[in-house]
Formats: C-alpha cells, structure tokens, sequence
C-alpha cells in the first residue's frame, strides 16, 4: 500500500512506513503533492495543515471528490471551526498536537483497514493480505514477495483492467527505476502457482492495455 505525506515531518513519515509496512511518499507541500497525485495512485493521504486555510481546504474538496481516499489532516492549531469546516470538505480525521507517532500510527492504520478488507475470499480460494498467504481448498499456495502484492492489487480491482504503469506505481517504491519486464515476470510467476491449483486462467492479458484478474463465483463453483 502507498500513502502521500504532505508536509508531515520526515522522521514522523519514516515511523508509519516502517511500523505499517507501506510505502510513503514525502511531498513538500500541496503544489509539490499535484506531481505525485498526476502518476501515482494512493490508498491515503496524510496532510500537514501549514495555516494556508482557503488552499487547503480547496484542497480536500478536490480530493474527497477526484479520488475518494482517506485524508487525514495533522494541525498544529487547535481551532474548532477550521476543524469542523475540513471535515466537512471532506477530510477523514483531524489530529491535533502535540503529534504522537503511535497515535497517528493507529489512525492511519485504522482507515487504511476500513478501505481494503484483509482478507479476499473468491469461493474457496483465501488471499490473506495481513499473512500474506493464498490458499486454496485449505491447501497453501507460495505465492510471496512482489508477485502477491501484485495479485492482491489485482484481486481488489477484480475485472478492471490494470495496466503495468498503474501496478508500478502502486507497488513499487521508486517505479521510475523498476522496468515493466518486472511486471511480466511476477504475473507469470503468479500463473503457474494458482493456474495449476485452480485448474482456470485467473489472470488475462489485455493486449496492450495491461491484466485482468478474471477468477469468479462462477468459475469457484
């Protein structure tokens, strides 16, 4: 999973990648944050309030509306209306100082989990995302690494078509770096532990638009 930090501390960003095992971009502010928003894709956004209140709000509104991810908000004042007036654009919390890494942490945490259920279960096929372990007919499945990070995220988007940018970009941490090739060799890998297991195609190729996890009810039954 991949969070956009807007002007939140350094070592406080380092603190929830690390103690939630996700990926954390750090953009300067909300005018640095529109290059991030333009080529990668977020599960949440954590956001500094820096006192620019008609910006800011603005901000969310478009985000709450464009995106659809949590947007917590951190505050260094404890104003009640600027408060009020944020959550009703659109942001998901307001967490005020004095800011405590375990607390934000748990925040955090907390809408990420309301925003992807941890387990993904297609008849008798198990993704577990928190172990990360795929099962099928109670039998396990050693599917591990990048390869079940992308299955997973083709799993929640079951029947979009996800192109090899888009997986990038949610999966990897420095994308530009990682060649699509990278990509192609985690599918196949994932083709031949679930293929076989299944005894059905679960993933398409699209030709040149990307892949489709296409596993159903119908097929599990």
């Amino acid at each position: 999973m991949r969070i956009l930090s807007i002007g939140v501390d350094e070592e406080l960003s380092r603190s929830i990648a690390t103690g939630l095992k996700v990926i954390v971009d750090d953009s300067y502010d909300i005018d640095d944050s529109s290059n991030f928003l333009r080529f990668r894709n977020y599960d949440l956004i954590l956001l500094d309030y820096d006192l620019e209140y008609n910006k800011t709000k603005k901000f969310i509104t478009k985000i709450s509306k464009s995106l659809k991810v949590p947007l917590l908000v951190l505050s260094i004042v404890n104003d009640k209306d600027t408060e009020i007036s944020f959550l009703k654009a659109g942001a998901d919390d307001f967490i005020k100082e004095p800011f405590e890494t375990d607390l934000i942490c748990a925040r955090v945490e907390a809408k990420l989990r309301r925003t992807i259920d941890n387990r993904i279960k297609i008849g008798k096929l198990t993704i577990d995302i928190g172990e990360e372990k795929t099962s099928y007919k109670d039998k396990e499945i050693e599917i591990k690494g990048k390869p079940f990070d992308i299955l997973v995220y083709l799993a929640e988007h079951k029947n979009q078509v996800i192109s090899k940018d888009r997986l990038l970009n949610a999966i990897w941490e420095e994308p530009e770096f990682i060649t699509p090739n990278v990509v192609e060799t985690s599918i196949n890998a994932i083709r031949q532990k679930l293929d076989k297991n299944l005894g059905i195609k679960c993933i398409e190729t699209i030709r040149r638009r990307g892949y489709k996890f296409c596993y159903s009810e119908k097929d599990a039954s």
